[in-house]
């Protein structure tokens, strides 16, 4: 017999096993010589009280023995299977790419950057020099943005697909399993570069291919039907193409417009990276002036209303850096990851306002307006940070009472930050939406406002700043049969793991057309 239960415990007995099957066995009043042992199925940290405590969900096995439930999964051999071309090697292509190992496609997966053994040289001149590869930085390359963003899993994606088998992927190519209970699972920037390696190694072997070093310039479709795509290196016959090129491959949507191909504005958020001491949002959502042991470092998640249009906190990374995302020249764009300790002296967090096509000059009418206004920002904060990927940055408190800080604190950010002020960078209706927010964030999460915390400016990439419509059914875009705008994007997507679920419900797609 299996039952599952909830209980309520200590951070000092989280990983006391005794202990859970001496409460496990209380809840179900029975002996404890008749629990056999138990699988845990969430787990969870309630700090909404002063005594923090963990809230797990346990099924326990009674007068039988444990069993682990396991995702069984069919790989083909698919040297010789039908192709699919998969345009970009982030999560939606590497998932699109497995999805059709199990289908039996060939799965061909173009990649316009470099491995990520080779994408790390990339990295270090962008932190050491300001100096951005187009091709090949924080956005592009194998993995995408994902792999140095942190690995964060959290999503509410659970009607678009399996979370489970898009978790236990990764752990099966050496994630911990621990991302299969956490209620807020991550795997950290430092490990996840190899387990996107061996994702990649797993469908070469079975017969896919991915090639790094080339960049996708057309996609042919002469009579409306997909018949290949046009790299730097020559054409790729395919009928069927999975575009999974991400938030940032700008010249992806200037290629549709310039074809004439459907495209749609959407509305999206910008604002800034929020740098705190970790040790003040520790003792803030913990109720301690130390972070007991058996406790990571904190996280926070905060929302406002400004006269109808929300201000809110995304992609917090506790113990985390403020990274360089740029992809282009002369543009500033800043994200955060973590590593998988979260140890790290820092927290930060994109705090950012709504933005709707209401806000922008043809945002309703002319599908490029988000765009061009996403970049405007980030070129204006280059220019204000003087140069080599320096970003614009002022305290917390000196930002809401209009001062330009005459200092700024020591930042995760390695490029180095400049004091000005933030409203010469963004426009007027963020930077009051911001001003107006920050105060009442300082009331719910004690600590928070304090000038000890940075702006660090511009986090403009939060999603993407255009749609690329599809069926609602088949998944293709209306204009072009065998095209298969997916995932981030292509404005269906908002993370790892709700990318990675687009890659799949594609590859799936192809497979209801095909009959396979």
């Amino acid at each position: 017999m299996q039952r599952e239960v909830e209980l309520t415990i200590s951070p000092a007995t989280i990983h006391d096993r005794d202990y859970i099957m001496k409460q496990g066995a209380k809840v179900l009043g029975m002996p404890l010589d008749r629990i056999e042992g138990f699988v845990l199925r969430k787990r969870s940290i309630d700090a909404r009280a002063k005594r923090v405590v963990y809230r797990l969900k346990v099924l326990f096995f009674i007068d039988e023995p444990v069993t682990h439930q396991r995702h069984e999964r069919k790989i083909n051999n698919v040297h010789n299977g039908p192709v699919v071309l998969i345009v970009g090697a982030g999560p939606a292509g590497l998932f699109a790419a497995f999805r059709c190992l199990e289908l039996g496609f060939k799965p061909i997966v173009i990649e316009r950057g470099k491995d990520v053994r080779e994408r790390r040289r990339d990295l270090a001149s962008i932190n050491r020099e300001g100096k951005v590869n187009p091709e090949s930085n924080y956005c592009f390359g194998e993995g995408g943005a994902g792999t140095y963003s942190d690995g964060k899993l959290y999503t509410r994606s659970d009607k678009r697909g399996d979370v489970q088998k898009v978790l236990s992927v990764f752990v099966e190519h050496g994630a911990s399993p621990d991302i299969l209970v956490d209620a807020r699972p991550h795997i950290g920037t430092n490990k996840l570069p190899h387990i996107i390696q061996r994702i990649r190694e797993r469908i070469i072997e079975q017969g896919g291919e991915v090639l790094f070093n080339t960049k996708v310039t057309d996609i042919l479709a002469p009579s409306g039907k997909v018949e290949g795509v046009m790299t730097d290196q020559g054409v790729i016959p395919g009928a069927h193409v999975i575009l999974a090129t991400g938030h940032s491959a700008r010249d992806v949507y200037r290629l549709f417009a310039e074809k004439k191909w459907l495209l749609e504005a959407k509305p999206l958020a910008i604002g800034v990276r929020i740098e705190h001491p970790q040790a003040l949002i520790d003792q803030a959502q913990y109720h301690c002036m130390v972070r007991p042991e058996n406790l990571p470092p904190a996280y926070y998640s905060l929302v406002h209303q400004v006269d109808q249009r929300g201000v809110f906190s995304f992609c917090m990374c506790p113990g985390g850096v403020i990274a360089p995302c740029s992809t282009g020249p002369e543009e500033i764009v800043v994200n955060g990851w973590s590593p998988s300790k979260r140890n790290n002296p820092h927290a930060n967090s994109g705090t950012v306002v709504q933005v709707d096509l209401a806000d922008i000059p043809g945002g309703g009418i002319n599908p490029m307006a988000m765009l061009d206004f996403q970049s405007a920002i980030e070129q204006r904060a280059f220019s204000l940070g003087g140069g080599n990927l320096i970003a614009p940055a002022q305290r917390l408190v000196d930002f809401v009472e209009k001062k330009v800080s005459v200092d700024l604190p020591q930042t995760s950010y390695k490029p180095g930050t400049r004091s000005v002020e933030m409203r010469e960078v963004l426009p007027e209706f963020i930077s009051s939406a911001l001003e107006r927010a920050l105060p009442v964030f300082g009331k719910k999460m004690k600590g928070y406002y304090t000038n000890e915390a940075v702006l660090v400016g511009v986090e403009s990439r939060t999603s993407s700043p255009l749609r690329i419509p599809r069926d609602r059914h088949s998944l293709q875009h209306p204009q072009v049969s065998g095209l298969y705008p997916c995932a981030e994007g292509a404005g269906y997507a908002g993370g790892i793991v709700s990318a990675a679920i687009d890659g799949m419900n594609c590859a799936d797609a192809i497979s209801r057309v095909t009959g396979s």
